[in-house]
């Protein structure tokens, strides 16, 4: 097999063999298609490291492409084949249930991190269709489940390679075919992971426990995860272990988004001067906007982006005031954010379950109105395959100079929320949304405080991470003003399941 007959740059395709050689030394080469049983007791970590628009998820995508040509299967969080001693596995991993959506749009099965760490245990009878359908056996028969439905089962994987969804499309529900969760015990064999600048010390030596062969792909001018000191994992690799790309990909050029989000790197440049630049932009291409106030509407979806948390929650009440929310109760399109998971050790498998449904700290969750049962919410997790639940929630709303926040809802334990019309821009790392709201004063006010990490402004970080979580639009806010909704709040605009699924209950045990 040859290297793929793409435009890559120098860097890329010095990437691409260097990757390659890693996986050589450990057994896969790319270049003949040929594999070879796992050497123990060997491992093996790299970096690609690069700036928003240098091409790591281009290349992360074409790797996939031709270890899968190698016969490398690939193991996802929602079903793992049998095990045997000369296979060979790939996991592509993203930090948060967004980062790995966005991959998985561009056509790269990824799973979370919390989902490779967990594995379901499936009935025994539509594990066969599972192993049906991942190339691993034949095509079963099973009770109760007609041809048709297997069909459908078989064109839904094939153009979404994921086996709840497949089964969803056949009828089924989760509660027919997975009947646990347990945490992984025995290692994996290689491990692809996107966001890298995310990962903490702690999440980095688990992947390194489970995967002897780690390839990570970051972004080096994001913000290191708190705590760090504004140093990333990938910072302490040596330079031989680390392959930068430097050079903007041509898909990408002539993006305003992006040249501005370059132009950050100019130690002398000012935000007085950058606001100039994103002004500039502004006149002579509309994928930028010097916006005058907060777009309500867009909050509802896509979240504004700001430094300080008091701002956050001045801007949560405002939203929630021009949406015409009561301050007693939420309204179905609420959008939400997962703070964690409150349930103590004796539920250990109510958790795992939560997290393997998306509930992890972070994940994005829209509200769709009251559970059958008191403290029971129906919710909705952006990029979940199966994004329907009703889970035992505390719902939190933070009010301005008030220390004791509001609580809408609230299980004796469960998934903790907070309100998700606006975040920190530390919280929106690793997530991308069509159109971003930026909202300036709160960078002009880091800019004023002098603040830098690890040797950088920090306005100039904050900027960097918020613009680059645009992907089509940049709204520039410069004012602390927020305009009328043009419609109402509702969940109408949310996709559906692949076929008819019962919000599944999930709760701890009395």
């Amino acid at each position: 097999m040859q290297s793929p007959a793409l435009p890559f740059s120098d860097d890329q395709a010095e990437a691409w063999d260097r990757v390659a050689d890693q996986l050589r030394g450990m057994g896969i080469d790319l270049h003949d298609g040929t594999l070879q049983p796992p050497i123990e007791e060997k491992s093996s970590v790299l970096a690609v490291v690069g700036k928003a628009g240098s091409g790591k998820t281009m290349l992360l995508a074409q790797l996939y492409k031709a270890m899968l040509g190698a016969g490398v299967e690939i193991v996802s969080g929602d079903y793992e084949g049998k095990k045997r001693k000369d296979r060979r596995t790939l996991a592509i991993l993203a930090p948060t249930n967004k980062a790995a959506s966005v991959l998985r749009m561009r056509g790269v099965p990824a799973t979370t991190i919390h989902r490779i760490l967990y594995t379901p245990v499936y009935d025994p009878q539509y594990e066969l269709i599972a192993e049906w359908l991942a190339g691993t056996g034949k095509r079963p028969e099973v009770e109760g489940l007609t041809e048709l439905a297997l069909d459908r089962a078989k064109a839904f994987y094939d153009q979404v390679a994921s086996i709840p969804g497949a089964l969803a499309a056949a009828g089924l529900r989760g509660s027919d075919f997975i009947k646990g969760w347990k945490r992984r015990e025995e290692p994996l064999d290689v491990g692809f992971v996107d966001e890298s600048s995310m990962l903490d010390e702690r999440q980095f030596d688990d992947l390194r426990a489970i995967f002897p062969t780690l390839v990570l792909f970051g972004d080096p001018a994001q913000l290191a995860p708190v705590g760090q000191s504004g140093e990333m994992v990938f910072d302490r690799l040596g330079d031989t272990r680390k392959l930068i790309l430097s050079r903007i990909h041509r898909q990408a050029e002539g993006n305003p988004i992006l040249d501005l989000a370059h132009a950050l790197a100019d130690p002398d440049l000012s935000f007085d001067q950058f606001e100039r630049m994103v002004e500039r932009a502004a006149r002579d291409d509309d994928r930028v906007v010097m916006a005058e106030r907060v777009d309500s509407d867009l909050m509802a979806r896509s979240p504004v982006l700001v430094w300080r948390n008091a701002t956050r929650i001045r801007l949560i009440t405002a939203f929630r005031a021009a949406q015409g929310a009561p301050v007693d109760a939420l309204i179905p399109g609420e959008p939400l954010i997962c703070d964690g998971i409150e349930l103590p050790l004796k539920h250990r498998k109510k958790r795992i379950d939560l997290e393997a449904r998306g509930l992890i700290k972070g994940a994005q969750v829209i509200y769709l109105g009251p559970g059958a049962r008191s403290g029971f919410a129906k919710l909705h997790v952006i990029g979940a395959e199966e994004p329907q639940l009703s889970a035992a929630s505390i719902i939190k709303i933070e009010r301005p100079d008030e220390e004791e926040p509001f609580i809408p809802s609230a299980a004796t334990m469960g998934a903790a929320f907070l309100h998700g019309s606006a975040v920190t821009i530390h919280k929106a790392q690793g997530s991308q949304w069509d159109t971003v709201q930026v909202f300036a004063p709160d960078l002009w006010a880091a800019a004023q405080a002098g603040r830098t990490e690890a040797g950088i402004p920090l306005w100039k970080r904050l900027a960097y991470v918020a613009i680059t979580r645009a992907e089509k639009r940049l709204m520039w806010v410069i004012r602390n003003r927020l305009g009328r909704p043009q419609v109402p709040l509702g969940i109408d605009d949310l996709p559906k399941a692949a076929a008819p699924l019962a919000l599944r209950a999930t709760e701890p045990d009395p």
